[in-house]
């Protein structure tokens, strides 16, 4: 880890003041790379102070042991000149080192080197390296999102779970949320064993997994794009198994 690196040199090097001043704020990533990121690989990083910030993230690898659910999970952070280091402990044994060597940072994007770092119990795990792009949320919806809502999707590729019929959605205070579908005129609730949320800036990351034998969990991620007169919009970047990409979109209004 570079901050590691850092602190064993005989003469530290001092924060820049300009990326400990700006860094504070809700950020989100964009780009990888130089290509825009599907909705369901991005991560949030609230960072409240120049030690300390909260990660939220929702990933799912059918081909990994772990699959994280992150929401706001602690952080250290280490400024050290150009690099902020973002550190935590996602298990037992398990630290995360992200390393944001920044190139440029303004009050609206960031792009950096970054490197990223896992160790099990003392051992490399993997390191990877790539250029991203951040962009800074001026909007947090956690509590906006909370209640009733009814609609259904507005694009013309719609969400893998969509059947083009409304829908609602509850989104309860504790980060669980019940679904609820039309028959015969009457409004009855999903049978889930379990169905979560949390909502990270505009990332809205969602879990859940149908009562019964054989069930597997589920997970959708959407973007809030806004949340304003009792009308909700979402958007998502999806990727095809092709590789290409395409926008979903939904739109739901306020149920009293």
């Amino acid at each position: 880890m570079m901050g590691i690196l850092f602190a064993g040199c005989n003469k530290e090097i001092e924060p820049d003041r300009g990326v400990a001043q700006k860094i504070t704020g809700i950020w989100i990533t964009a780009e990888t790379d130089g290509k825009a990121l599907p909705s369901n690989e991005k991560i949030v990083f609230d960072i409240v102070s120049p030690t300390e910030a909260y990660v939220s993230l929702s990933i799912q690898d059918r081909t990994a042991e772990d699959t994280p659910w992150r929401d706001r999970e602690e952080v250290d952070v280490e400024i050290d000149g150009n690099d902020v280091i973002l550190s935590h402990s996602p298990k037992p044994g398990m630290t995360v080192a992200v390393d944001l060597h920044i190139e440029s940072i303004t009050d609206a994007t960031l792009i950096a080197k970054r490197t990223v770092t896992i160790r099990q119990d003392g051992g490399l795990v993997r390191s990877t390296e790539n250029m991203v792009r951040y962009e800074k949320l001026k909007v947090d919806y956690r509590n906006a999102i909370c209640g009733m809502w009814e609609g259904m999707s507005t694009g013309s590729e719609g969400s893998e779970f969509d059947d083009g019929e409304n829908h609602r959605w509850e989104y309860l205070l504790d980060g669980t949320f019940n679904y609820f579908r039309k028959v015969n005129g009457q409004w009855l609730i999903s049978d889930d064993d379990y169905a979560d949320y949390f909502v990270a800036g505009n990332l809205l990351c969602t879990r859940w997994k149908n009562a019964g034998v054989g069930n597997e969990e589920h997970r959708e991620w959407w973007e809030i794009e806004s949340i304003d007169n009792g009308v909700m919009k979402w958007m998502a970047l999806r990727q095809r198994e092709d590789g290409t990409t395409y926008t979903a979109t939904f739109q739901m209004s306020k149920v009293n």
